[in-house]
């Protein structure tokens, strides 16, 4: 009678192929990963690389904030030069394109730093990001297109290529 109340007892390898079958049966004809658990073809289905992309868009993120804190700081220090030194128009203009590169060079790469593989167009979405934010910020701001739209392709090459640069370099 103790034979007949005995729960079945499965080998690790048999719950690995149940649950195998079960995945093929509900995703189709998809192919499984080499590794035959399944996870990696759930979490390719859900957009997520091995569960990272939540982090990875945080991370892209904190770059980014980061990368404004320091435009913010260095422009204020830009701005304390001026006052104390009477800067000429032409070297304020430099320096403010010259923060833009090093601001989204050094954002690229931290961020290509992080990410590990296609460092370049880590660095290159970073600077385009910053090139956004910066516009829609200065569209709200000046309520137009036209202060926006002057320099909008020369500054987004310069975001786009500074941030690029940083990470190739990483």
């Amino acid at each position: 009678m103790s034979e007949d109340h005995r729960k079945p007892e499965f080998s690790k390898r048999e719950i690995l192929h149940s649950s195998i079958s079960v995945h093929k049966l509900l995703l189709g004809s998809r192919r499984l990963n080499s590794n035959e658990s399944g996870e990696g073809d759930c979490m390719k289905n859900l957009g997520l690389r091995n569960g990272k992309s939540t982090y990875d868009n945080i991370f892209l993120l904190k770059c980014l904030l980061f990368s404004y804190v320091l435009t913010a700081g260095l422009l204020l220090l830009l701005a304390f030069m001026l006052y104390r030194f009477s800067l000429q128009e032409k070297v304020v203009n430099i320096c403010i394109i010259l923060i833009y590169i090093a601001v989204t060079f050094l954002a690229g790469f931290i961020a290509g730093k992080r990410m590990g593989s296609r460092k370049f167009l880590w660095g290159l979405l970073i600077g385009v990001l910053y090139f956004v934010v910066l516009a829609l910020v200065s569209l709200i701001v000046n309520r137009s297109l036209q202060d926006v739209g002057a320099n909008a392709v020369t500054v987004l090459l310069l975001c786009a290529g500074g941030g690029m640069l940083g990470g190739m370099v990483s």
